[in-house]
């Protein structure tokens, strides 16, 4: 792993996990008229925090896709989902909540799986790209599952909905990150214009704004603790099937590696989980005034 990679994985983990508190907090206000609606965020763009939030979260998808530039997908998904370890220090700091066993117990779960799976999978290029079929393949089971969980969200708006639109945008997202390695491979190769002469980077635009939106509505209607764990345990999951299933990115495949590979993201997902579960988190209740609002739609 070199240096840049991971300064610039990290940095973006940081930037994205405050971004999306920031979010979170004006989402949360907006009205439930706009859920699922581009409205939405025509809407949030008039409150500063949203904007602040909005800011962060740019300059970490530039960070994040300066590490993918130079580093493997299946290696920098893991550090990114470290962005809930800011996410957690902020809302720390606003609500004065300690950590406690949970927190403490979160944290090393998160970061010792990060730490197990990227040491015993040794990511690494070299191997051969899938052909197309298999490649728009993965890409359509990722977009489907994506489309039929927003379709079961609409249903289940104030149950599960927060939690299925907030999964969906993780699958989104990590299919977006394996897009934006293709396009700066066709950067660093071609130049501007084999980047724009290409569908990637165009398919990168609309898979940002449709997370977005995604996200955004998840945040409108339910507490980030609700919704950030689909999203974290999301991502990193998405992004290294792409990596390895069209991208040429090895794993190695031996049996304790494969042992120690799967327990690193099961202490991810269960660190993630507890973190998210922390009372430091915000809860955002919503007034059962809108609630019984938005079930009236």
């Amino acid at each position: 792993m070199t240096l840049l990679v991971f300064v610039s994985a990290v940095g973006a983990a940081c930037c994205l996990g405050l971004g999306f508190v920031l979010q979170q907090s004006a989402a949360q206000h907006a009205p439930l008229g706009d859920f699922l609606s581009p409205r939405l965020l025509i809407d949030l763009v008039r409150v500063p925090s949203w904007l602040a939030g909005l800011a962060l979260m740019m300059c970490g998808t530039a960070l994040g896709a300066l590490a993918l530039a130079w580093g493997e997908l299946s290696l920098v998904e893991p550090l990114l989902a470290t962005h809930l370890l800011f996410a957690m220090a902020l809302s720390r700091w606003r609500t004065r909540q300690p950590l406690g066993r949970r927190g403490w117990g979160g944290l090393a779960l998160l970061a010792g799986g990060v730490t197990a799976f990227i040491v015993a999978g040794e990511p690494s290029g070299g191997g051969h790209d899938a052909g197309a079929l298999r490649r728009w393949l993965i890409i359509g089971v990722v977009v489907g599952a994506a489309l039929l969980l927003t379709l079961c969200a609409r249903r289940l708006r104030l149950s599960l909905g927060p939690a299925l639109l907030a999964l969906a945008a993780g699958l989104l997202y990590g299919l977006q990150d394996a897009l934006t390695r293709v396009s700066g491979q066709l950067m660093a190769g071609g130049g501007w214009f084999a980047l724009v002469s290409h569908w990637q980077p165009y398919a990168v635009l609309v898979l940002g704004l449709t997370g977005l939106l995604l996200v955004q509505s998840a945040f409108e209607t339910a507490p980030l603790r609700s919704s950030l764990p689909a999203l974290t345990a999301a991502q990193p999951l998405a992004g290294i099937a792409c990596g390895v299933g069209f991208l040429g990115d090895r794993l190695r495949s031996d049996a304790g590696a494969i042992t120690w590979q799967c327990l690193g993201l099961a202490a991810v997902v269960t660190g993630i989980v507890l973190l998210c579960r922390h009372p430091a988190m915000p809860t955002g209740p919503a007034p059962r005034e809108r609630a019984v609002a938005l079930q009236a739609r």
